[in-house]
Protein backbone atom coordinates (compact mmCIF):
# COMPACT_ATOMS: atom_id res chain seq x y z
CA UNK A 1 0.00 0.00 0.00
CA UNK A 2 1.24 3.45 -0.86
CA UNK A 3 0.80 6.26 1.60
CA UNK A 4 1.44 10.01 1.68
CA UNK A 5 1.37 10.22 -2.13
CA UNK A 6 -0.63 12.45 -4.44
CA UNK A 7 -2.95 10.31 -6.56
CA UNK A 8 -5.31 11.47 -9.29
CA UNK A 9 -8.40 9.33 -9.85
CA UNK A 10 -10.13 10.21 -13.09
CA UNK A 11 -13.80 9.33 -13.06
CA UNK A 12 -13.46 9.52 -9.30
CA UNK A 13 -17.17 10.14 -8.72
CA UNK A 14 -18.09 6.98 -10.58
CA UNK A 15 -18.72 3.51 -9.21
CA UNK A 16 -15.16 2.17 -9.26
CA UNK A 17 -13.45 5.56 -8.99
CA UNK A 18 -15.23 6.64 -5.81
CA UNK A 19 -14.38 3.35 -4.12
CA UNK A 20 -10.74 3.83 -5.08
CA UNK A 21 -10.78 7.38 -3.68
CA UNK A 22 -12.04 6.04 -0.33
CA UNK A 23 -9.35 3.36 -0.18
CA UNK A 24 -6.56 5.81 -0.98
CA UNK A 25 -7.75 8.33 1.60
CA UNK A 26 -7.95 5.59 4.23
CA UNK A 27 -4.21 5.14 3.79
CA UNK A 28 -3.32 8.83 4.22
CA UNK A 29 -2.84 9.72 0.57
CA UNK A 30 -3.76 13.04 -1.02
CA UNK A 31 -6.48 12.33 -3.58
CA UNK A 32 -7.64 14.40 -6.53
CA UNK A 33 -10.86 13.42 -8.23
CA UNK A 34 -11.44 14.54 -11.83
CA UNK A 35 -15.00 14.02 -13.06
CA UNK A 36 -17.47 15.75 -15.37
CA UNK A 37 -20.47 13.98 -13.77
CA UNK A 38 -21.80 12.60 -17.04
CA UNK A 39 -22.01 9.20 -15.37
CA UNK A 40 -20.40 9.95 -12.00
CA UNK A 41 -22.57 11.03 -9.08
CA UNK A 42 -22.00 13.66 -6.40
CA UNK A 43 -23.54 11.34 -3.79
CA UNK A 44 -20.71 8.83 -4.37
CA UNK A 45 -18.14 11.29 -3.01
CA UNK A 46 -20.36 13.29 -0.65
CA UNK A 47 -18.70 11.85 2.46
CA UNK A 48 -15.23 12.56 1.05
CA UNK A 49 -15.78 16.28 0.50
CA UNK A 50 -14.98 17.19 4.12
CA UNK A 51 -11.65 15.35 4.02
CA UNK A 52 -8.82 17.88 3.73
CA UNK A 53 -6.81 15.38 1.65
CA UNK A 54 -9.53 15.21 -1.00
CA UNK A 55 -9.96 17.65 -3.89
CA UNK A 56 -12.68 17.57 -6.52
CA UNK A 57 -11.91 18.94 -9.98
CA UNK A 58 -15.07 19.31 -12.05
CA UNK A 59 -13.59 18.77 -15.48
CA UNK A 60 -13.61 16.70 -18.64
CA UNK A 61 -10.79 14.49 -19.96
CA UNK A 62 -11.70 15.67 -23.46
CA UNK A 63 -10.27 19.07 -22.46
CA UNK A 64 -6.46 18.89 -22.49
CA UNK A 65 -6.00 21.99 -20.35
CA UNK A 66 -8.17 20.49 -17.61
CA UNK A 67 -6.09 17.32 -17.81
CA UNK A 68 -2.90 19.37 -17.30
CA UNK A 69 -4.47 21.11 -14.32
CA UNK A 70 -5.44 17.80 -12.74
CA UNK A 71 -2.06 16.10 -13.25
CA UNK A 72 0.16 18.89 -11.91
CA UNK A 73 2.47 17.55 -9.15
CA UNK A 74 0.73 14.16 -9.13
CA UNK A 75 2.64 10.99 -8.26
CA UNK A 76 0.26 8.38 -9.66
CA UNK A 77 -2.85 8.27 -11.84
CA UNK A 78 -5.68 5.75 -11.62
CA UNK A 79 -7.53 6.40 -14.86
CA UNK A 80 -11.13 5.19 -14.54
CA UNK A 81 -12.90 7.86 -16.60
CA UNK A 82 -14.67 6.35 -19.60
CA UNK A 83 -18.05 5.85 -21.18
CA UNK A 84 -18.81 2.21 -20.44
CA UNK A 85 -21.50 -0.06 -21.86
CA UNK A 86 -21.52 -1.97 -25.13
CA UNK A 87 -25.09 -0.87 -26.01
CA UNK A 88 -24.22 2.80 -25.39
CA UNK A 89 -21.28 2.52 -27.79
CA UNK A 90 -23.47 0.91 -30.45
CA UNK A 91 -26.05 3.70 -30.09
CA UNK A 92 -23.46 6.50 -29.99
CA UNK A 93 -20.01 5.40 -31.22
CA UNK A 94 -18.77 8.96 -31.77
CA UNK A 95 -19.14 10.11 -28.15
CA UNK A 96 -17.76 6.80 -26.87
CA UNK A 97 -14.69 7.28 -29.06
CA UNK A 98 -14.26 10.94 -28.04
CA UNK A 99 -14.21 10.06 -24.34
CA UNK A 100 -12.49 6.69 -24.40
CA UNK A 101 -9.85 7.36 -27.07
CA UNK A 102 -9.33 11.13 -27.38
CA UNK A 103 -9.83 11.64 -23.65
CA UNK A 104 -7.46 8.77 -22.86
CA UNK A 105 -4.82 10.25 -25.16
CA UNK A 106 -5.19 13.64 -23.45
CA UNK A 107 -4.55 11.99 -20.09
CA UNK A 108 -1.46 10.18 -21.38
CA UNK A 109 -0.04 13.41 -22.77
CA UNK A 110 -0.73 15.27 -19.52
CA UNK A 111 0.77 12.41 -17.48
CA UNK A 112 3.88 12.41 -19.65
CA UNK A 113 4.38 16.16 -19.48
CA UNK A 114 3.68 16.29 -15.73
CA UNK A 115 6.23 13.51 -15.18
CA UNK A 116 3.75 11.25 -13.40
CA UNK A 117 5.47 8.16 -11.99
CA UNK A 118 2.87 5.65 -13.13
CA UNK A 119 -0.35 5.58 -15.14
CA UNK A 120 -2.71 2.73 -14.19
CA UNK A 121 -5.81 2.53 -16.36
CA UNK A 122 -9.08 0.64 -16.61
CA UNK A 123 -8.93 -1.72 -19.56
CA UNK A 124 -11.73 -4.17 -20.37
CA UNK A 125 -12.44 -7.84 -20.89
CA UNK A 126 -14.38 -6.75 -24.00
CA UNK A 127 -10.96 -6.63 -25.70
CA UNK A 128 -11.10 -10.43 -26.01
CA UNK A 129 -13.88 -10.01 -28.57
CA UNK A 130 -14.76 -13.14 -30.53
CA UNK A 131 -11.92 -15.21 -29.08
CA UNK A 132 -13.49 -18.52 -28.03
CA UNK A 133 -10.65 -19.74 -25.83
CA UNK A 134 -11.38 -20.14 -22.10
CA UNK A 135 -10.02 -19.05 -19.75
CA UNK A 136 -9.02 -15.72 -21.27
CA UNK A 137 -5.24 -15.24 -21.21
CA UNK A 138 -3.81 -11.75 -21.70
CA UNK A 139 -1.75 -12.51 -24.83
CA UNK A 140 -4.62 -14.10 -26.81
CA UNK A 141 -7.38 -11.78 -27.97
CA UNK A 142 -9.91 -11.89 -30.79
CA UNK A 143 -11.71 -9.42 -33.02
CA UNK A 144 -13.64 -6.69 -31.13
CA UNK A 145 -17.43 -7.01 -31.19
CA UNK A 146 -18.44 -3.41 -30.40
CA UNK A 147 -17.23 0.19 -30.69
CA UNK A 148 -16.63 0.13 -26.92
CA UNK A 149 -14.33 -2.88 -27.25
CA UNK A 150 -12.37 -1.13 -29.99
CA UNK A 151 -11.82 1.94 -27.82
CA UNK A 152 -10.53 -0.11 -24.89
CA UNK A 153 -8.12 -2.02 -27.12
CA UNK A 154 -6.86 1.27 -28.58
CA UNK A 155 -6.17 2.39 -24.99
CA UNK A 156 -3.81 -0.56 -24.56
CA UNK A 157 -2.01 0.24 -27.82
CA UNK A 158 -1.58 3.90 -26.85
CA UNK A 159 -0.32 3.00 -23.37
CA UNK A 160 2.30 0.70 -24.89
CA UNK A 161 3.46 3.39 -27.32
CA UNK A 162 3.73 5.98 -24.54
CA UNK A 163 6.00 3.65 -22.61
CA UNK A 164 8.25 2.69 -25.53
CA UNK A 165 8.38 6.21 -26.97
CA UNK A 166 8.30 8.46 -23.90
CA UNK A 167 9.18 6.16 -20.99
CA UNK A 168 5.85 6.56 -19.17
CA UNK A 169 5.20 3.53 -16.96
CA UNK A 170 1.70 2.14 -17.45
CA UNK A 171 -0.40 -0.78 -16.23
CA UNK A 172 -3.67 -1.84 -17.88
CA UNK A 173 -6.30 -3.66 -15.83
CA UNK A 174 -8.80 -5.64 -17.90
CA UNK A 175 -11.88 -5.57 -15.69
CA UNK A 176 -14.29 -8.49 -15.86
CA UNK A 177 -17.89 -7.52 -14.94
CA UNK A 178 -17.23 -5.53 -11.77
CA UNK A 179 -20.09 -5.16 -9.27
CA UNK A 180 -20.66 -3.86 -5.76
CA UNK A 181 -21.60 -0.86 -3.65
CA UNK A 182 -22.29 2.43 -5.43
CA UNK A 183 -22.93 0.80 -8.81
CA UNK A 184 -25.84 2.70 -10.36
CA UNK A 185 -28.98 0.60 -10.94
CA UNK A 186 -30.98 3.45 -12.44
CA UNK A 187 -29.00 4.26 -15.57
CA UNK A 188 -30.49 3.24 -18.90
CA UNK A 189 -27.19 1.40 -19.39
CA UNK A 190 -27.05 -0.14 -15.93
CA UNK A 191 -24.96 -3.28 -15.44
CA UNK A 192 -26.88 -6.50 -14.98
CA UNK A 193 -26.44 -7.03 -11.22
CA UNK A 194 -27.65 -3.63 -9.92
CA UNK A 195 -30.38 -3.64 -12.57
CA UNK A 196 -31.65 -7.03 -11.38
CA UNK A 197 -31.43 -5.91 -7.74
CA UNK A 198 -33.58 -2.85 -8.38
CA UNK A 199 -36.12 -4.81 -10.39
CA UNK A 200 -36.44 -7.50 -7.72
CA UNK A 201 -36.77 -4.93 -4.93
CA UNK A 202 -39.67 -3.38 -6.88
CA UNK A 203 -41.18 -6.86 -7.33
CA UNK A 204 -40.60 -6.61 -11.08
CA UNK A 205 -39.41 -9.61 -13.06
CA UNK A 206 -35.75 -9.26 -14.15
CA UNK A 207 -35.34 -9.51 -17.92
CA UNK A 208 -32.40 -11.58 -19.14
CA UNK A 209 -31.14 -11.04 -22.68
CA UNK A 210 -31.04 -14.44 -24.37
CA UNK A 211 -31.59 -17.76 -22.61
CA UNK A 212 -29.62 -16.83 -19.48
CA UNK A 213 -26.85 -19.33 -20.17
CA UNK A 214 -24.28 -16.70 -21.18
CA UNK A 215 -21.63 -16.77 -18.46
CA UNK A 216 -19.42 -14.14 -16.88
CA UNK A 217 -16.52 -13.91 -14.45
CA UNK A 218 -18.22 -11.46 -12.06
CA UNK A 219 -15.74 -9.50 -9.93
CA UNK A 220 -16.52 -7.83 -6.61
CA UNK A 221 -15.35 -4.22 -6.19
CA UNK A 222 -12.94 -4.93 -3.33
CA UNK A 223 -10.96 -7.30 -5.56
CA UNK A 224 -10.65 -4.44 -8.05
CA UNK A 225 -9.49 -2.02 -5.36
CA UNK A 226 -6.85 -4.52 -4.29
CA UNK A 227 -5.26 -4.85 -7.72
CA UNK A 228 -5.31 -1.10 -8.39
CA UNK A 229 -3.39 -0.50 -5.17
CA UNK A 230 -0.97 -3.30 -6.03
CA UNK A 231 -0.41 -1.81 -9.49
CA UNK A 232 0.56 1.62 -8.20
CA UNK A 233 2.61 0.36 -5.25
CA UNK A 234 4.70 -2.42 -6.79
CA UNK A 235 8.42 -1.69 -7.02
CA UNK A 236 8.99 -4.55 -9.47
CA UNK A 237 9.71 -2.88 -12.81
CA UNK A 238 9.18 -6.19 -14.61
CA UNK A 239 5.52 -6.06 -13.53
CA UNK A 240 4.86 -2.79 -15.37
CA UNK A 241 3.99 -1.84 -18.95
CA UNK A 242 1.65 -4.71 -19.57
CA UNK A 243 -2.01 -5.66 -19.02
CA UNK A 244 -3.64 -7.88 -16.42
CA UNK A 245 -6.97 -9.63 -16.11
CA UNK A 246 -8.93 -8.46 -13.07
CA UNK A 247 -11.43 -11.11 -12.02
CA UNK A 248 -12.08 -13.82 -9.49
CA UNK A 249 -11.32 -16.67 -11.87
CA UNK A 250 -14.71 -18.40 -11.82
CA UNK A 251 -17.76 -17.95 -14.00
CA UNK A 252 -21.51 -18.04 -13.45
CA UNK A 253 -24.46 -17.85 -15.83
CA UNK A 254 -26.96 -15.02 -15.72
CA UNK A 255 -29.57 -17.56 -14.60
CA UNK A 256 -27.38 -18.41 -11.61
CA UNK A 257 -26.88 -14.74 -10.76
CA UNK A 258 -30.63 -14.11 -10.82
CA UNK A 259 -31.15 -17.13 -8.57
CA UNK A 260 -28.55 -15.94 -6.05
CA UNK A 261 -30.06 -12.45 -5.97
CA UNK A 262 -33.55 -13.81 -5.38
CA UNK A 263 -32.21 -15.91 -2.52
CA UNK A 264 -30.23 -13.12 -0.83
CA UNK A 265 -32.87 -10.43 -1.31
CA UNK A 266 -35.52 -12.91 -0.23
CA UNK A 267 -34.00 -12.83 3.25
CA UNK A 268 -35.21 -9.22 3.49
CA UNK A 269 -38.47 -9.65 1.57
CA UNK A 270 -39.94 -13.14 1.16
CA UNK A 271 -42.09 -12.07 -1.80
CA UNK A 272 -38.95 -11.77 -3.91
CA UNK A 273 -38.40 -15.54 -3.79
CA UNK A 274 -41.55 -16.03 -5.87
CA UNK A 275 -40.62 -13.66 -8.72
CA UNK A 276 -39.96 -15.38 -12.05
CA UNK A 277 -37.32 -14.25 -14.53
CA UNK A 278 -38.33 -13.14 -18.03
CA UNK A 279 -36.28 -13.62 -21.18
CA UNK A 280 -35.72 -11.26 -24.09
CA UNK A 281 -33.68 -11.28 -27.31
CA UNK A 282 -29.90 -11.64 -27.11
CA UNK A 283 -28.04 -8.34 -27.09
CA UNK A 284 -25.85 -7.22 -30.00
CA UNK A 285 -22.12 -7.15 -29.24
CA UNK A 286 -22.33 -9.46 -26.22
CA UNK A 287 -19.63 -12.05 -25.69
CA UNK A 288 -21.27 -15.44 -24.96
CA UNK A 289 -18.83 -16.62 -22.30
CA UNK A 290 -16.14 -14.95 -20.26
CA UNK A 291 -13.69 -16.49 -17.79
CA UNK A 292 -10.37 -14.99 -16.81
CA UNK A 293 -7.02 -16.53 -16.10
CA UNK A 294 -5.64 -14.45 -13.21
CA UNK A 295 -2.31 -16.29 -12.97
CA UNK A 296 -0.32 -13.40 -14.47
CA UNK A 297 -1.70 -10.92 -11.91
CA UNK A 298 -1.07 -13.38 -9.09
CA UNK A 299 2.53 -13.98 -10.12
CA UNK A 300 3.54 -10.44 -11.08
CA UNK A 301 1.53 -8.31 -8.66
CA UNK A 302 0.64 -10.66 -5.81
CA UNK A 303 -3.06 -10.34 -6.62
CA UNK A 304 -5.17 -12.53 -4.34
CA UNK A 305 -8.91 -11.82 -4.80
CA UNK A 306 -10.78 -12.38 -1.53
CA UNK A 307 -14.41 -12.18 -2.63
CA UNK A 308 -16.19 -14.77 -4.74
CA UNK A 309 -19.37 -13.93 -6.66
CA UNK A 310 -21.62 -15.23 -3.89
CA UNK A 311 -19.67 -13.51 -1.10
CA UNK A 312 -19.69 -10.25 -3.02
CA UNK A 313 -23.39 -10.50 -3.85
CA UNK A 314 -24.34 -10.95 -0.20
CA UNK A 315 -22.46 -7.76 0.74
CA UNK A 316 -23.76 -5.83 -2.28
CA UNK A 317 -27.36 -6.87 -1.61
CA UNK A 318 -27.06 -5.64 1.97
CA UNK A 319 -25.74 -2.27 0.72
CA UNK A 320 -28.50 -1.89 -1.87
CA UNK A 321 -31.19 -2.81 0.66
CA UNK A 322 -30.00 -0.01 2.95
CA UNK A 323 -29.40 2.59 0.25
CA UNK A 324 -32.00 2.16 -2.50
Amino acid sequence: MIENKVVLVTGGAGFIGSNLCEALLANNNVVRCLDNFDTGKAENIKELMTNTNFTLIDGDIRNLEECYKATKEVDFILHQAALGSVPRSINDPITTNDVNVSGFLNMLVAARDSKVKRFVYAASSSTYGDSKSLPKVEDTIGKPLSPYAITKYVNELYADIFHTTYGLDTVGLRYFNVFGRKQDPKSSYAAVIPKFVMQLMKHDAPVINGDGEYSRDFTYIDNVIQINLLAISTDNKASLNTVYNVAYGERATLNQVASYLKEYLGEYDHKINKISVKYGPARAGDIPHSLASIEKAKQNLGYAPKYSLQEGLKIAVQWYWKNL
